[in-house]
């Protein structure tokens, strides 16, 4: 039987650099956790260690990734780029980048990584604008936070 760790959390960070007007995230969640996600998402068998599977899991995780993480700003989507994931010990990090967004002054949140898989989750987030960074927590079924700079 597989060791379970006790901990279901996330952590994400969201940079805003104005050189670019984009927000770059990354995001870093346990493999287990989200393997067992992909499987149940997608219904497949989810190997995101595998060199071989790489292609194909990255093509699930940006559709994942898609399911779960929307930001806006002004009530307005913002459009994600998702650029790919890397495996860090026992942790998946993904990488996604938005859009350019000139003059952000707020940033709306949408997190709901693991929601489906555990009711007990926590997302932990960092974000970052102009120097100042600001954290908080959700913990489900929160799944929306607000940031206004």
């Amino acid at each position: 039987m597989e060791k379970r760790h006790p901990l279901h959390l996330s952590s994400m960070e969201l940079n805003y650099t104005a050189k670019g007007a984009t927000v770059e995230i990354s995001c870093r969640l346990f493999t287990d956790d989200l393997e067992n996600a992909l499987a149940k998402a997608f219904k497949v068998h989810a190997d995101l260690t595998s060199s071989a599977k790489h292609a194909a899991m990255d093509e699930l995780v940006k559709k994942y990734a898609a399911r779960h993480l929307q930001l806006k700003t002004g009530g307005k989507a913002i459009g994600l780029n998702y650029l790919g994931f890397e495996k860090d010990n026992e942790a998946i990090v993904l990488y996604i980048e938005s859009v350019p967004v000139k003059g952000l002054k707020d940033l709306e949140i949408l997190n709901t990584f693991m929601y489906d898989l555990f009711d007990d989750q926590s997302n932990i987030m960092h974000i970052t604008y102009n120097g100042n960074r600001k954290s908080t927590k959700l913990d489900y079924p929160d799944k929306l936070y607000k940031v206004v700079f």
